[in-house]
């Protein structure tokens, strides 16, 4: 395991060559005692392709060299979980622990965090790849959702806790001992997260917890819980981003009330309303100042977006796999569906929907990674992510037919699961109205 995050940590400082050509060949190297192959750019043979659809989580030669190493690494694991077991946890809405754990025997869980709690140290480019790799292998965004917190949630506890908390918190996280959800939406106010209305009071070395949350993932199987809430009411701060404070502790199920939301898909992974009233919280679980929640908050939204992007890309190219196969198998009217323009076109511009998006995905990565303001790629490549995968998804079971619609070809579950991007974490109507604000110069419309 040591040997796995100091190699992956080494990893980050290869930069990736500006050459389009790769060999075929290929050298081996040790991480975890096993061996990867990884490709290096050379400048003897050209590649005429990017990745074929049809592939299963081909290469991709604009990655870097660490890049290319995690998709190899992830998707070796993720070969261990086809299809036929998130079908089998999605019927059963089942938590896939199995996955989980298998994550985090290598390493994985922490691959954004400090080397000195466990982590990998790796940047947001190298976890991007690893979710896109994750939701494209078939695990969708059930795959994703089960590692996702682990992979970003705990970055405000990595900039502003204190070490004593780092020790205590991030070490379990990673090691994949501990789960955690994230609360923060609420049923009143939805993206309106100034509004919020759930309290903490301060009673002497605890804070006492009064409220509810909504849309709240995983609450059902973790044991910690990341809250956002007021410590004074909005009615008497000067500016409604003040007075939000965040904790990070123990979910503590006697005072917590936590409810299913059945929904439309995704049905491995819970989704909850909570209901609290005497949660007590002791002080060395804030995390940072007081009143000071709010921009801590703010600190993972952009990575967050840019997470789920990749998330939705690679439920895209998983139905467009799916489909590019099918329709070079079926045989209708004496020749191949996908001789048909009709079949073919849809799936040829889905391609370039989903590849456009990528490119777009990564650049917000890598501006995120060498500490640009990337608002607006980060809300753009998650907005171009959503709509190109839901049009792959949605193209991918149109075009098989009955067999896109049958629960044993995978695609309808995709199809399912790819409305989440579209709507979480933040909606397409408001990435439109901060695209139009801050790029455009538009006047404010909310």
């Amino acid at each position: 395991m040591a040997a796995s995050r100091g190699f992956l940590k080494g990893l980050r400082s290869v930069q990736s060559s500006s050459a389009i050509w790769w060999t075929n060949h290929s050298r081996p190297c040790v991480a975890s005692g096993t061996q990867h192959s990884i490709r290096r750019p050379y400048l003897g043979q050209r590649r005429t392709f990017v990745a074929k659809a049809t592939e299963y989580l081909p290469a991709y030669p604009d990655l870097t060299e660490s890049q290319s190493t995690v998709r190899e690494a992830i998707g070796k694991i993720c070969s261990r979980f086809p299809d036929e077991y998130w079908l089998k946890v999605d019927n059963e809405a089942r938590w896939p622990g199995e996955f989980q754990q298998a994550i985090a025997k290598d390493g994985w869980l922490g691959i954004m965090m400090p080397s000195e709690y466990g982590g990998s140290e790796l940047g947001l480019s190298e976890a991007t790849v690893m979710m896109q790799t994750i939701s494209e292998s078939g695990g969708g965004m059930a795959g994703a959702s089960s590692v996702h917190m682990n992979i970003f949630g705990l970055a405000p506890v990595v900039k502003y806790g204190n070490e004593e908390q780092k020790k205590r918190f991030l070490v379990p996280l990673i090691e994949g001992r501990e789960r955690s959800c994230f609360g923060v939406t609420e049923p009143n106010t939805g993206l309106d997260t100034l509004k919020l209305q759930s309290l903490a009071t301060r009673d002497g070395d605890k804070y006492v917890l009064k409220g509810s949350k909504i849309w709240t993932s995983t609450a059902q199987v973790a044991e910690k819980a990341l809250m956002l809430v007021r410590t004074t009411p909005l009615e008497a701060v000067k500016k409604s981003s003040e007075g939000l404070t965040l904790f990070y502790t123990d979910l503590d199920r006697s005072v917590v009330s936590v409810t299913e939301i059945k929904k439309m898909g995704r049905a491995a992974i819970d989704t909850n309303q909570m209901y609290f009233d005497g949660w007590r919280v002791p002080v060395e679980d804030r995390i940072g100042e007081e009143g000071q929640g709010f921009k801590m908050i703010m600190h993972g939204m952009n990575a967050e977006r840019i997470l789920v992007a990749a998330e939705a890309l690679g439920l895209g190219y998983a139905a467009l796999r799916h489909a590019s196969r099918y329709a070079k198998e079926r045989v209708v009217f004496g020749r191949a569906i996908g001789q048909n323009q009709g079949i073919a076109h849809p799936l040829a511009k889905a391609w370039i929907g989903l590849e456009g998006a990528r490119l777009m995905t990564m650049q917000a990565a890598k501006m995120w990674d060498e500490d640009f303001a990337s608002g607006e790629y980060a809300n753009a490549c998650k907005y171009a992510a959503a709509e190109s995968a839901f049009t792959a998804c949605e193209t991918a079971v149109c075009s098989m037919g009955g067999m896109g619609y049958a629960k044993e070809f995978h695609v309808e579950r995709y199809l399912r699961e790819v409305i989440i991007p579209r709507l979480a974490p933040v909606s397409r109507e408001m990435i439109l109205n901060y695209i139009s604000e801050k790029v455009l110069d538009l006047p404010r419309s909310y």
